[in-house]
């Protein structure tokens, strides 16, 4: 009989270390789970490309979440729902930061196509008459780059406005060229090139859209604080995730995969890019 107890307490301990390892195995597993996210553009395929086949040898399993709005990426963020998305660029997310009482950070940027002009009705600048339609988007921080794009190629004239969300079309102070000013939705405005004779598109639209970077008319000359980036959580900025997933974009690996593809080429390249 001693010995049957016996018997049956070493199963049981063994059923319950099996138990143990089983749930340390799953608990292993899910912290190795990925989610990051993104909206519309190529920052999903320079992930998959360059940055996902590290961090699977590291053992993560990457998932990638698409939202229609760098708003519904950013509050999945916040509240936990993913681990990062890569969309935004520093003025934006202050921005965002600002008007939600939120904390999020940017930890490593990310090669971004620049904002450019746009048309399906002209082939080139001098074609602009008075009352030409340029479609422009309706957030200040993307006004306030679409603007600069204007006055470079000497349609408009702004004012300086050291604050870029206290930016709008009061801010035009001549007009040369006679434009018609009409914001949009950033996300419109490639299906309105067709109803209007320019457009000022945000880079990663364009190219979700189709257009290439070569096409533009003119493009910004885009300065590092709005080159895009990947953002975290505050409080999980110094995790290993967020640090494996700044190492893959910081490797060799990652420069290479990126310089090798034609695809990126009019690119603004991160500043730890060699140049």
């Amino acid at each position: 009989m001693r010995h049957r107890l016996v018997f049956q307490t070493l199963l049981s301990a063994l059923a319950f270390l099996a138990l143990q390892s089983q749930a340390v195995q799953a608990a292993d597993n899910t912290a190795h789970i990925l989610r990051v996210g993104f909206v519309p553009g190529p920052y999903a395929d320079e992930f998959r490309e360059g940055v996902e086949p590290q961090l699977k040898r590291k053992g993560y399993t990457v998932q990638y979440v698409n939202f229609s709005t760098g708003l519904e990426a950013n509050q999945a963020v916040w509240h936990g729902e993913i681990a990062a998305d890569v969309m935004q660029h520093s003025v934006y997310l202050n921005a965002y930061n600002n008007r939600n009482g939120t904390d999020l950070v940017g930890v490593v940027q990310v090669p971004t196509p620049p904002m450019g002009l746009y048309s399906t009705r002209h082939h080139s600048l001098v074609e602009v008459k008075p009352g030409a339609t340029v479609a422009v988007p309706n957030d200040p921080v993307n006004l306030e780059r679409a603007l600069k794009i204007l006055q470079a190629v000497g349609w408009i004239r702004i004012r300086e406005n050291p604050n870029p969300v206290d930016v709008s079309e009061h801010d035009v102070v001549a007009n040369p060229a006679g434009i018609r000013i009409v914001p949009l939705d950033t996300a419109q405005a490639p299906r309105a090139l067709q109803d209007v004779d320019f457009a000022a598109i945000q880079g990663n639209f364009a190219i979700s859209s189709g257009h290439r970077l070569t096409e533009a008319l003119a493009l910004e000359n885009m300065q590092s604080p709005y080159v895009n980036q990947v953002v975290v959580k505050s409080a999980n900025r110094n995790s290993q995730a967020t640090a494996d997933i700044v190492a893959a974009y910081r490797a060799d690996e990652f420069r290479t995969a990126i310089l090798r593809n034609a695809t990126y080429k009019g690119y603004r390249l991160p500043d730890y890019f060699p140049h």
